[in-house]
């Protein structure tokens, strides 16, 4: 995977002409050339859509595209091979925030030992007036923080003040198995 730091991107110019391919005869070094190219052109394409954050948010656990470091409890005298390991993302409509309380919301991801959340977080939003907020929110004070964790097989969302008009709620896990 490239560590450029600029991003990976496909190539979008034209670099094959077509009147090259058809006018090229099959048995010369220049079409041999012309395979070696578009095998090239392929292997970039194939790696940078390999390295790309896919920008699903589903309520279906997705592979999102991102991975992380090979486990580290692993070594090359491991039963099991250390490999990059994949982040799944998994999106829930949580619905209404609480008012001054806490209100869980089963996430259906077996917890196991070697199950690590990478990332949590959300976004509440209120119709009238409108306001949107991320979670969690540390608020300006005490009374306006907003916690957002995962405890065992609930996502728990607790409130220090009246959220309750924050209607519309969606909480994105990130994870590795």
């Amino acid at each position: 995977m490239s560590s450029n730091s600029s991003g990976a991107f496909v190539p979008t110019t034209n670099v094959w002409d077509v009147d090259e391919i058809y006018s090229t005869d099959v048995t010369s070094e220049e079409f041999k050339e012309l395979l070696v190219r578009l095998n090239r052109n392929l292997n970039t394409m194939s790696i940078a859509i390999n390295v790309r954050d896919a920008g699903i948010y589903d309520t279906i656990e997705f592979i999102c595209g991102k991975v992380y470091f090979p486990d580290p409890s692993l070594t090359s005298a491991s039963s099991t091979t250390p490999t990059q390991r994949p982040v799944y993302r998994k999106v829930f409509n949580f619905g209404a925030l609480p008012n001054t309380a806490s209100k869980n919301l089963a996430h259906g991801i077996t917890v196991t030992d070697t199950l690590i959340f990478t990332d949590i977080f959300g976004t509440a939003k209120r119709q009238t007036p409108f306001s949107s907020i991320k979670l969690p929110c540390p608020g300006s004070t005490v009374a306006g923080e907003v916690q957002l964790e995962v405890v065992g097989e609930n996502i728990c969302v607790t409130t220090a003040g009246n959220y309750s008009a924050w209607a519309t709620t969606y909480i994105t896990l990130e994870y590795l198995k």
